[in-house]
């Protein structure tokens, strides 16, 4: 294992991944193996038996990269783990909150509120702020989004509201300042202003149960400090700490490093200061430096050898950030050589063309992007990148590629909202909400749902005698049949649809926002025809973002009612934001990228074209914050020189060292103003000159039919999960295509009140066993170790706390009706009522609560969670909760055991983990408070083994036929599947 751990590492690599214990730094420049070395120094650490996985804390940036460092964990490690501290420091310290609320006093059941429903919140609330100098009489929300980014860098910072109104006061009573009196109270008004505002916002969220992003930070950091032994208690089981990207922390970030690091600091970052390009989101580049000087006999490793440029991009990119000197470690620290050196032998290929007009540009873009495509017939689509720096300047470049017939992907990280599926949802939701919305039935009318039902003609003949007799297009519909010249197959189309329309309506009055999606997405024929779409799955992805910020809203608002959903919406809309996603560069079919820098970043391509490179767009024109924070609340210190400008060239440089073979850069004269754009002073600082005129989108016509180019075969990419578990195996088993509706496509799922009941039932036993056993003084006995949680005894929790916590996690979603509803929640007290009964009476010795695993079965990995585990007679007893009742003669079939099956496999391949035997294997029935136990014999965990390698080889193989059966019926698509029996 070490050998392969160590393989194909060069010197400084090798040095970066054995490294043993202290602070070290690691100055990794472009394309030097970042990931690689943080990837194979968790793994080493593990091999060596320094750490355990629990026992490495793993800190990034990107839920995606998370993902993507855990993946090739998994590769390396020849066994599982029971846990991996991947996670960005968002995710991390959610996780720690959720743990240890109540020793600060938040609510179990916290709600993580994102900008958007930040700014709702502050909206709803708006009579609460006590606002003048930030309410503009005629526009009194105008600065809502303004605060709430205000805020948040407040809380980069570790400002408290109380450290704020404490500023505003000193600035009221400042005599020795500069301003004059007049100005000085103004000046102090406004601080006095934001500062309240500020605290009124605390307030608020804690009112409503929620916190920001921000808070995440602060408040980690707050329970450390209120309750040493809590941090004690990480500081013991994270014994190595590795950051990524650790030129992107802020200070609250970095503080929460230091204090997790402490005593012994090993503690291992990962950075490149000419990388760090995201100050506009509170990244803090001093850590860099700061980290220094905290840790003066830290090991410091620097990566120069670059493995993805030619060495002439590598110099150019060199060459050009000196530009930033003094501001640059290189710079300040002798000894540090930043110069990278390339493995790949060769010369890239590197040029500026200047072009008349955006039109122009775009041309000369495709043209080139054709002409290396057909000198490189190896080459795929997917070897091009366009940077933009800004995403509306994408634009153009989309159309050139469309007009080319050339397949292009633009990855956006907004835009949500003007995606055509979600366009047909939201003209759907507001026509529920007022039916006079006749653009929004015309918007429903082109739609799939019904484009292909009402021809052209009569569309135009419906709009025609609408206008004629001055009907919304609601009324129009209703009088249908009275239209002269309408087909008898529109005027049926119309009457379904304005039957849909109705019942939806009185669905509305009742239920929340996402069954109503639902039900117009099932019952319109929608998810039939996503379902069908050979690029369908592209919809799909955004449907999915979507109904993400349908469930949140439902999550963080009382008022879960549509017109308040539209409301939001609007919101979002009216103040800029046209609805973030996320972006996967490596999803969906062969594809030239379009993306902005920001987004390019630790991407790569063969050939890269980064465009628009004239004045005031590349680098960009300062904007200063709209209320900016007071330079006295700032805890870092303030870079000298023009603080702008330096990241702006850190960005270019950034842009520079994607490309891995040739390197375009464009511009042109005319983008549609009066004044002739000059180049960007980056061009200048570059020395590049040369200059090649383009001649238009005309001649590119021209250019394609003398230049033909070959699309590649839109075959449906298949993205198979990287983790198995037993519900998609069992899902599998059942019906293929069920597997590649539900985690293949993603397809959205009606929720059904068992599933809600049964998540609820779970959530409440979770949180409850987890304060019973802190209240006993036991939370968690380690499963690896004897030591217990040595936090604070509290009073064992009677079944009013239990109950309350059931009231607090309660999921009111997908029940048929009220009284459905309200039977179901009295059932769900008797069960509970039962089961505080006899976990009273009998107390187990609980050492695990929804414990997760994920262990290798060949090179295939399983995951999965167990609800409980207890220690019985000096083994283990697993048991997963079921909210039903065992069948009556308490049999289990061999098809019945097979999920605490794997849950044993995961045990013995964990053995050194868990520590003990498995003694027994229980399904707890909560319904009844009944146990069905049995112990596993060798032979049945063999046949389970081989079932589950054989199964993911089927899935791996498969073409997902549809498997029709009796258990159609039950199955969450068949009311759009063509196959149900």
């Amino acid at each position: 294992m070490k050998k392969n751990i160590l393989e194909n590492l060069n010197t400084e690599q090798k040095q970066a991944v054995t490294f043993k214990d202290g602070p070290c730094l690691i100055i990794a420049g472009a394309g030097t193996g970042k990931t690689t070395v943080i990837t194979r120094r968790i793994a080493w650490l593990i091999e060596q038996k320094l750490a355990k996985p629990e026992e490495i804390l793993a800190m990034t940036f990107t839920d995606k990269a998370s993902q993507e460092m855990e993946e090739r964990v998994d590769k390396l490690l020849p066994y599982g783990y029971i846990e991996l501290w991947i996670s960005t420091f968002h995710s991390f310290c959610q996780r720690i909150l959720e743990e240890h609320a109540l020793d600060i006093g938040l609510p179990i059941d916290f709600k993580l509120l994102d900008e958007t429903q930040q700014a709702f919140l502050v909206q709803q609330n708006f009579s609460k702020f006590n606002l003048d100098y930030y309410r503009p009489l005629g526009n009194p929300t105008k600065f809502i989004s303004a605060l709430i980014k205000h805020f948040s860098r407040a809380k980069d910072e570790l400002i408290t509201p109380e450290d704020y109104l404490s500023y505003a006061e000193n600035l009221k009573l400042n005599n020795d300042s500069s301003m004059s009196g007049e100005a000085l109270d103004q000046e102090a008004a406004k601080a006095q202003e934001v500062a309240q505002a500020y605290q009124t916002y605390q307030q608020l969220l804690l009112d409503n149960s929620a916190l920001d992003f921000g808070d995440l930070i602060n408040y980690t950091i707050h329970l450390f400090k209120k309750r040493p032994q809590i941090l004690e208690k990480y500081r013991k089981q994270f014994k190595y700490i590795l950051v990524d990207e650790f030129q992107d922390t802020n200070w609250a970030q970095y503080e929460l490093l230091k204090m997790l690091s402490e005593p012994k600091n090993n503690i291992t970052v990962v950075f490149d200061d000419d990388q760090s390009i995201y100050r506009f989101r509170g990244s803090s580049y001093n850590n860099v430096l700061q980290f220094k000087k905290d840790y003066p006999k830290s090991k410091q490793i620097v990566l120069i050898k670059n493995y993805r440029s030619f060495q002439n991009i590598l110099d150019l990119s060199y060459n050009f950030i000196q530009a930033n000197n003094p501001a640059r470690l290189e710079a300040q620290y002798k000894g540090i050589i930043k110069k990278l050196e390339a493995e790949r032998k060769g010369k890239a290929e590197i040029k500026h063309f200047h072009a008349k007009t955006k039109e122009d540009e775009a041309s000369l873009v495709v043209k080139k992007i054709i002409d290396l495509k057909k000198d490189n017939p190896k080459a795929t689509w997917n070897d091009f990148a366009i940077l933009v720096r800004a995403n509306k300047h994408a634009e153009m470049f989309c159309q050139a590629l469309h007009f080319a017939n050339i397949p292009y992907q633009f990855l956006a990280h907004r835009g949500l909202f003007s995606k055509p599926i979600i366009l047909d949802i939201l003209a759907y939701l507001k026509l529920l909400d007022n039916y006079r919305e006749s653009s929004a039935i015309y918007r429903l009318f082109s739609s799939p749902i019904l484009n292909q039902k009402i021809s052209h003609e009569d569309l135009s003949n419906f709009i025609y005698f609408a206008n004629k007799k001055s009907w919304s297009f609601y009324q129009a519909m209703k009088n249908a049949s009275f239209i002269p010249g309408l087909s008898e197959k529109t005027i049926g189309e119309i009457i379904k649809f304005l039957d849909m329309i109705e019942r939806h309506t009185a669905l509305a009055k009742k239920e929340n926002i996402t069954k109503i999606i639902y039900a117009f997405l099932q019952e319109s024929g929608y998810l039939n025809i996503l379902s069908k779409k050979k690029d369908g799955q592209q919809s799909v992805f955004w449907l999915n973002q979507f109904f993400k910020k349908a469930e949140s809203f439902e999550e963080t608002n009382f008022d879960k009612s549509l017109p308040n959903f539209n409301k939001m919406i609007d919101l979002m809309i009216d103040t800029g934001d046209t609805g973030s996603m996320s972006s996967e560069p490596d999803s969906g079919p062969e594809a030239v990228k379009i993306t902005t820098v920001h987004s390019a970043k630790g991407l790569e391509f063969r050939w890269v074209f980064v465009v628009n490179l004239v004045d005031r767009r590349f680098p960009s024109i300062s904007r200063r914050e709209a209320i900016e924070l007071p330079l006295e609340l700032i805890k870092e210190s303030i870079p000298e020189g023009d603080v702008h400008l330096q990241e702006e060239r850190r960005l270019f440089y950034v842009a520079l060292t994607r490309a891995k073979d040739g390197l375009f850069l464009t511009s042109a004269e005319d983008y549609g103003g009066k004044i002739t754009k000059k180049l960007s002073r980056f061009l200048k600082e570059l020395k590049l000159e040369e200059k090649q005129k383009s001649t238009g989108l005309t001649s590119l016509g021209h250019y394609m039919r003398n230049n033909k180019t070959s699309l590649p075969d839109k075959k449906e990419k298949i993205y198979l999960p990287s983790k198995f578990s037993f519900s998609q195996l069992s899902a599998f088993q059942k019906c293929p295509l069920q597997y590649k509706f539900s985690f293949i496509l993603r397809l959205p799922r009606q929720g059904k009140p068992t599933f809600s009941f049964g998540n609820t039932i779970h959530n409440t036993l979770q949180i409850f066993v987890k304060q019973w056993l802190a209240s006993k003084g036991a939370m968690q006995t380690n499963l690896f170790n004897d030591e217990k949680d040595k936090s604070e005894k509290k009073d064992t929790l009677e079944l009013k706390d239990l109950l309350k916590i059931y009231q607090k996690v309660w999921n009111e979603d997908w029940y048929n009706s009220e009284e459905q509803r309200k039977e179901y929640k009295e059932k769900g007290k008797r069960i509970l009522k039962n089961f505080y009964e006899d976990f009273i009476k009998n107390p187990p010795q609980v050492i695990g609560v929804e414990q997760s695993f994920a262990f290798k079965l060949k090179e295939y990995w399983i995951k999965g969670k167990i609800d409980r585990i207890d220690i019985l007679d000096g083994g283990l007893e697993l048991i997963d909760y079921k909210t039903g009742n065992p069948k009556k003669d308490r049999k289990l079939t061999a098809e019945d055991k097979e999920q605490l099956l794997i849950y044993q496999l995961a045990s013995q391949s964990l053995n050194s983990l868990f520590q003990k035997p498995v003694n027994r294997l229980t399904y707890y029935y909560l319904e009844n408070g009944q146990k069905v136990s049995f112990s596993a014999k060798p032979k049945e965990l063999e046949k389970m083994q081989e079932k589950l390698i054989r199964t993911i080889e089927q899935i791996k193989k498969s073409d997902f036929a549809p498997k029709p059966s009796q258990l159609c019926k039950y199955c969450d698509f068949y009311n759009i599947c063509d196959y149900r029996m």
